[in-house]
């Protein structure tokens, strides 16, 4: 009798159980963070050089307007007015301070030191070439993540933001010249990293390995078997990895003393069947990458790919690679295009964006059939 009682009282809670996932994936809560697809903007930071400093900077590099002649908006205008959940930013170590203040192309053309007494002052300065592309709408990694920590408090139901660096020195090319010459990565830079990351952010604010990885499990065995988190709790977070190669110096020393990223504030690159994969990257969808991004969404993994490159995509009228991209499944579809307008210049209305120009979609490879996208941000 008592196992018929259990089996009515089970038959009772299913349902309700049932119902409850059904509401969560209808309201979109109990949608997963690996089951959602935004845009993100590639150089999120860039601005192109005007005036005198332009002038010097095709000097220095001549093919400078076949890749550099693009310009965003602030990093709270990407968010909001333009719907990326994706920012981009390219930092380069500056330990002491003042390293990129005075580049090649302001001493040649007769101007004097960046104006900014951050630039001045020791930490991570967030520039796409030193000394010869510069310009950015925040020239500190902690002036760009203030930006976001500003803009996710004032919308903290805003869908993850993936912060993605790419970890630069200075170009040899540039130094021989009288350029900056950046020091190497080591490891206390990338300790700095970390610091800069949790001086702007709270733990709670942040999405780390940490907060993935289960007992007795790597974070990649954590994330394939127990999934990635609900939206219900990654909603008004934010998450940082870094895109430097996979295996490789950078990652390695990233990871000595931190197995499966722990105590870490970035993502790594690994490689599926490393300790640290969870999140990777596939720059170009077309061909046959298109296959190879939907099985790594279809196993659990986060990826990131690009659905143009400056300036080739509008220059060449190739513009097949934004659907692609995005049919692949890509949680992350970087732009350089994130709005009407910008490729105006090339004769161009190619725009970057999910269909109905969104901020997030359910992905289309790995959402449950009741996903909702108007349901994932409130």
């Amino acid at each position: 009798m008592a196992a018929v009682a259990a089996v009515s009282v089970l038959s009772a809670v299913l349902p309700a159980q049932q119902e409850a996932l059904a509401a969560g994936a209808a309201n979109g809560d109990n949608i997963r963070m690996n089951q959602i697809q935004f845009m993100g903007a590639h150089n999120a930071f860039h601005r192109e050089m005007q005036g005198a400093e332009l002038v010097e900077s095709i000097n220095i590099d001549p093919g400078y307007p076949s890749w550099g002649w693009y310009s965003h908006a602030s990093i709270p205008d990407l968010l909001g007015r333009q719907n990326m959940r994706g920012i981009e930013l390219d930092l380069l170590p500056d330990p002491q301070g003042g390293l990129y203040r005075n580049p090649l192309a302001r001493q040649r053309a007769g101007l004097g030191p960046i104006d900014d007494p951050a630039m001045a002052a020791p930490g991570m300065k967030v520039l796409h070439v030193a000394d010869q592309d510069y310009n950015s709408t925040c020239r500190t990694f902690v002036v760009c993540m203030q930006q976001v920590r500003s803009w996710s408090r004032a919308n903290p139901d805003h869908a993850p933001i993936v912060l993605q660096l790419e970890l630069k020195q200075t170009d040899d090319r540039w130094e021989k010249l009288g350029g900056a010459v950046s020091p190497a990565w080591d490891a206390a830079l990338l300790d700095d990293v970390d610091e800069e990351i949790r001086s702007v952010f709270t733990e709670n604010e942040l999405i780390t390995a940490d907060d993935l990885r289960k007992p007795g499990l790597t974070l990649e065995q954590s994330v394939l078997k127990n999934g990635w988190p609900t939206l219900r709790w990654a909603r008004g977070k934010v998450m940082f990895f870094f895109d430097n190669g996979g295996p490789g110096t950078i990652r390695d020393m990233y990871l000595d003393g931190h197995p499966s990223l722990a105590g870490r504030a970035v993502f790594t690159r690994g490689n599926p069947g490393d300790a640290d994969a969870a999140i990777t990257m596939v720059n170009d969808p077309r061909g046959a990458n298109a296959a190879t991004i939907t099985d790594l969404v279809k196993r659990g993994y986060i990826v990131r790919t690009r659905s143009d490159e400056p300036l080739s995509t509008v220059k060449n009228e190739e513009f097949s690679r934004l659907d692609v991209a995005l049919s692949s499944g890509a949680q992350m579809v970087t732009t350089d295009f994130p709005t009407v307008g910008m490729a105006a210049r090339y004769d161009s209305d190619f725009v970057g964006e999910l269909p109905g120009g969104v901020s997030v979609r359910c992905n289309p490879v790995s959402a449950p059939r009741n996903c909702h996208d108007g349901k994932l941000e409130r």
